[in-house]
């Protein structure tokens, strides 16, 4: 028999029961209100008739397909937040109907005018077609085919030490610490900008940070970076020691000054830096050019955060010419990764390396004799 809205004793919630194609239904519709029960029914008897017919790719949900997604692969926080925004944004919407149409309307309507392939692949499609893809293993929906946001691949750069110095003098107070973090550690901005201060142990110069999503084969995974002399500088001269480390500077919030508690995550690689990123690089004078569109003009570096990691890589095997010990201290996934940077900083910087790290020689032999152990 088809559903009917039904009331069960003892309660004003309404339900539906009966039965479609041999498939028996009493639920709840999640109202009192009759005319959305009403509603309520008649949407729920077309899907379990579309599904009889059709099979289950005709009705699962974008809804559904992450539930069961994230039941099988916790997500790293960042991107927790990603799928977050996804699902706000397909929410209800049929996995059928997901298609090289609607993932470009997501780009428009989650990511801002200026974010570039990198960011829509990193922000939107790979989780985007992550959850497509577990979707379709279980028979919801078509393998997904969508358009990979070209990449243009442009040659890495890598500051010298005089370099590092006059970015760091050139940043606004606030900024200082997490640029002298990031060439001290290798750290991704991501990983730098969610560290909190429980991960911290000055005393044991340690933090632990999470690895991006499929690093190294693994979701979920810990690294354990060692901290140089100058990078547990910086952290122990910053005035609080709980919640987020690295934070934007005091601003005016209805006529008060305001702490905010960590830098928000706009899904774009270097957002929550950006102005600030751009006077320092510019300020030390490195290279950078003058871009506009029909609503906004800005000086735009050559250099990005994201480039602070690939100059602590050649440092690193400037100073420990060790390649194995570079992919582990860095997070790669395989020795091929980092091949890349060996050689690439002379030899003759390495004292002044040394000295950017405030390392000792007997430090960096003492840790190099501890990673061969291990």
């Amino acid at each position: 028999m088809p559903l009917k809205v039904v009331r069960r004793p003892g309660t004003d919630m309404l339900y539906v029961r009966g039965t479609v194609r041999g498939t028996r239904v009493f639920e709840s519709t999640g109202t009192a209100q009759p005319g959305r029960a009403e509603a309520y029914r008649a949407k729920r008897e077309a899907e379990l008739w579309d599904r009889s017919v059709y099979g289950a790719r005709a009705v699962v949900t974008f809804d559904a397909a992450v539930r069961s997604y994230l039941e099988t692969h916790p997500p790293t926080p960042r991107t927790a937040k990603y799928v977050d925004k996804l699902l706000l944004h397909f929410t209800g919407k049929h996995l059928s109907r997901i298609d090289q149409e609607a993932l470009d309307e997501a780009y428009k309507a989650l990511l801002t005018e200026r974010a570039g392939p990198a960011t829509k692949l990193r922000a939107v499609l790979t989780p985007l077609r992550a959850i497509m893809e577990h979707a379709a293993r279980r028979k919801w929906c078509d393998r997904p085919s969508f358009e990979k946001p070209e990449i243009q691949r442009t040659a890495a750069h890598y500051l010298r030490p005089a370099q590092a110095t006059a970015l760091v003098q050139s940043a606004a107070p606030h900024l200082r610490p997490l640029l002298v973090f990031l060439l001290c550690t290798g750290c991704r901005l991501g990983e730098a900008l969610a560290l909190d201060w429980q991960s911290v142990d000055l005393r044991g110069k340690r933090v632990v940070v999470w690895q991006k999503q499929g690093s190294a084969g693994h979701d979920n995974a810990e690294r354990h970076i060692d901290l140089p002399p100058r990078a547990v500088a910086a952290l122990s001269a910053l005035g609080h020691r709980a919640g987020h480390v690295f934070r934007p500077p005091v601003r005016a919030v209805k006529g008060k000054m305001v702490q905010p508690k960590r830098y928000r995550d706009d899904g774009e690689s270097g957002g929550q830096i950006r102005r600030a990123w751009a006077t320092a690089a510019r300020g030390a004078g490195l290279p950078g050019a003058w871009r506009e569109t029909e609503k906004h003009k800005w000086w735009a570096p050559a250099i990005t955060p994201h480039d602070l990691r690939h100059t602590w890589a050649t440092w690193h095997y400037c100073v420990h010419r060790d390649l194995q010990r570079l992919r582990d201290d860095g997070g790669w996934g395989q020795v091929s990764m980092v091949e890349r940077y060996a050689k690439r900083m002379p030899d003759a910087y390495r004292k002044e390396i040394m000295a950017w790290w405030h390392a000792t020689t007997e430090c960096v032999q003492s840790a190099s004799a501890s990673a061969k152990s291990a």
